[in-house]
């Protein structure tokens, strides 16, 4: 996947894309895989990086939800744990089982808890991970050592899924690349255009090049997430306020909080939130807040409450507080929420997904979560191939295998890259010193730096060490400390010059500094 070679493809096109999609997350991605494994001409536009947004700063889980399930959303419940196991099946170097203990204080949670998730394992039928059961007091604190042992009855365990969000997405846009899609980043839609009141095509901005290119298009679908609104004006001007946006933010912990396999959920909180601690890449990831927010940035900033918040909570069930200083990195991402009535609860909004078509023929998906992200574009490229009067063909992606697909288990430095492991593994025996980690305290190696520069369209700092690694979130100071030396090899893999690798080492630690929690 080249950068240049698909903005060649696009500057040297004359002919109309039967299907350009707008957004290059989750959403927008899955699209794209559908629509070009069907054998429409598809191309994708993303104003910033591939999973820039909301798409790589969730909760890192693939689940049906238990707080669905207690909201009465069965349908959602049923739907998700279905693609869960789709997603186990077709991208496996990606996604793995993960036990999760709900720890239970007072007399009733066991058997409450308990029923709820055997309801749970049934909804997930043959594609369930394993059957939940009561744990004993003293086999739930041999599963969670760092939970508060003070007045702890037991526990049930169950299994849901957990993936790397930005590293999905990164497998994504490969799939469709690999189908005959065309994606470009950092290429910014400034207008739709019309003829004879129906949207025809697009005028997009290369951010990179600075160049304008116009686009023809039979059908255009707006897959921005947060940013939907933002699109919808430029098709109608006065369209009004669809989405609800919701804040969640995470903190990133050692692993000393929880140094075993398995997660703690919390499912009912003070605001009715979800509570994880999940391990993962050798951290602990604690999350999620649900706050209503009006500023939409790619950049969001978790607020001093959220973070009290999480600390708070956090503290009630681990047998040692997390303080400030314990913090490696905290970032927040922005839900795109569907506006339903008055309400600013938005813990309770659905986050089923929302299909509109306007009278000009743009097609708008939003709402939604990762682990329904085929579903969404499955029904979207039904919708579209309507609109755009396209020849109907069958939806292909329940058994498509994504990039990197390696039905044996990966191990090692290279195992996020599936099948891909071995061609790092050789990259790095011809160049020894790209085997050297970027920091003593990440678990990346320079050569995914090279890799990322060649076949992932990594133009930034940012983009290594953010979403092509996941250094930044790790640990945002070991990251800033990494980005001089990331900045210098991607500059000579891309044919910069020191001047912009000094430029990209400032411009991201001023960028990292944000993910810390002020000393």
């Amino acid at each position: 996947m080249n950068r240049s070679e698909m903005l060649a493809e696009v500057r040297g096109e004359r002919r109309a894309w039967d299907l350009v999609v707008i957004g290059g997350g989750a959403t927008g991605l899955g699209i794209a895989v559908d629509s070009a494994v069907r054998g429409y001409r598809t191309l994708l536009l993303e104003q910033a990086d591939f999973a820039k947004g909301t798409s790589s700063r969730s909760t890192k889980l693939v689940h049906g939800g238990v707080r669905y399930l207690q909201q009465g959303n069965v349908s959602l419940v049923f739907e998700a744990l279905r693609e869960r196991g789709l997603l186990i099946r077709n991208a496996p170097h990606l996604v793995k089982d993960l036990g999760f203990v709900v720890p239970n204080y007072d007399w009733w949670e066991g058997p409450f808890y308990g029923i709820g998730l055997k309801v749970y394992d049934m909804l997930a039928g043959r594609l369930g991970l394993g059957p939940s059961r009561l744990l004993s007091r003293e086999e739930t604190l041999e599963r969670l050592p760092t939970l508060e042992p003070d007045g702890l009855r037991g526990g049930v365990i169950y299994y849901d899924a957990q993936f790397d969000d930005a590293r999905l997405a990164i497998a994504l846009a490969r799939t469709a690349a690999r189908a005959g899609g065309v994606l470009l980043n950092y290429a910014r839609v400034e207008r739709l255009i019309k003829k004879d009141g129906f949207i025809c095509g697009l005028a997009v901005h290369d951010l990179e090049n600075d160049e304008e290119i116009e686009v023809r298009a039979r059908v255009v679908v707006n897959a921005t997430g947060v940013f939907t609104d933002e699109v919808r004006r430029m098709d109608e001007p006065g369209a009004g306020r669809m989405i609800e946006p919701s804040q969640g933010v995470h903190l990133v912990l050692g692993p000393s909080f929880q140094p075993t396999d398995n997660a703690i959920m919390v499912p009912h909180t003070s605001d009715k939130r979800v509570l994880f601690a999940v391990p993962w890449n050798g951290r602990v990831v604690v999350g999620t807040t649900d706050t209503p927010v009006d500023d939409i940035a790619l950049e969001p900033r978790a607020r001093q409450d959220e973070i009290d918040y999480l600390l708070e909570h956090a503290a009630r069930y681990l047998r040692r507080d997390p303080s400030p200083s314990d913090v490696l990195s905290v970032f927040a991402g922005l839900r795109p929420l569907v506006r339903a009535g008055d309400g600013r609860s938005t813990a309770s909004i659905s986050r089923d997904h929302s299909l509109f078509t306007s009278e000009s023929g743009l097609v708008t998906i939003t709402g939604g979560k990762w682990t329904t992200y085929r579903k969404m574009a499955q029904d979207t490229v039904d919708h579209a191939a309507l609109v755009g009067g396209l020849e109907e063909r069958p939806c292909r992606t329940e058994t498509l295998e994504l990039h990197g697909f390696w039905a044996d288990p990966v191990n090692g430095p290279w195992s996020a890259y599936g099948s891909e492991a071995t061609d790092l593994e050789q990259l790095a025996a011809e160049r020894p010193e790209l085997r050297e980690p970027l920091h003593p305290d990440l678990p990346h190696r320079f050569a995914e730096v090279v890799w990322a520069a060649r076949h992932e369209m990594a133009r930034t700092v940012d983009d290594m060490l953010a979403r092509r690694t996941r250094s930044l979130l790790l640990d945002a100071r070991a990251s800033i400390q990494a980005a001089p030396a990331v900045a210098s090899l991607l500059a000579t893999e891309l044919g910069r010059d020191q001047a912009w690798a000094d430029a990209q080492a400032a411009s991201f630690t001023e960028l990292a500094r944000g993910y810390l929690l002020e000393d």
